[in-house]
């Protein structure tokens, strides 16, 4: 049984997080699908030294935490919608997709890792914008990964057939 509790209600509080790195390269325009092959870089704040990514090559892939920066404020979805505004799929609230126009434009891809340099990682797969401020690097560890087995409904597997390939 779930219980449901009161939380106060208190005043929103923002949180100021300065990027660790942009990315650079790959697409320039946010286009749904096909993102398997697009190679760009992960180029790192120039207040980090190269230590910071010591050890990163030893890992195949990365997770990328990221800011959809470019998404207009009239664009964001605090309710439900139907996904890419498709009706044959049923709508469903902003957290159950992963849409780019969520309440607080954060974005998570795990993309593979192509080379480490000094202070940037090139990465394939990344489904971020030229330009796109970074917020967060971890390895991948396959740990994390969950340890139950997986279920998505079928529109959701549907709207992904085109993603990557």
């Amino acid at each position: 049984m779930v219980v449901l509790m009161d939380i106060p209600e208190h005043p929103p509080t923002a949180i100021a997080m300065i990027p660790v790195a942009y990315v650079r390269g790959g697409r320039t325009e946010p286009i749904d699908d096909h993102w398997g092959d697009v190679i760009a870089d992960i180029v790192l704040d120039v207040r980090f030294s190269s230590d910071v990514l010591r050890g990163l090559a030893e890992f195949s892939h990365l997770d990328v935490v990221y800011v959809f920066d470019q998404v207009h404020e009239s664009t964001i979805t605090v309710d439900a919608r139907h996904p890419r505004g498709r009706t044959d799929w049923p709508r469903v609230g902003i957290f159950a997709q992963r849409a780019k126009g969520r309440p607080n434009r954060i974005g998570v891809t795990t993309g593979e890792i192509v080379t480490v340099h000094e202070r940037s990682v090139t990465v394939r797969g990344l489904d971020a914008i030229d330009g796109t401020p970074v917020l967060d690097l971890k390895p991948y560890m396959t740990e994390f990964a969950p340890r139950t087995p997986v279920r998505q409904p079928a529109w959701s597997s549907e709207l992904m057939q085109g993603y990557w390939s």
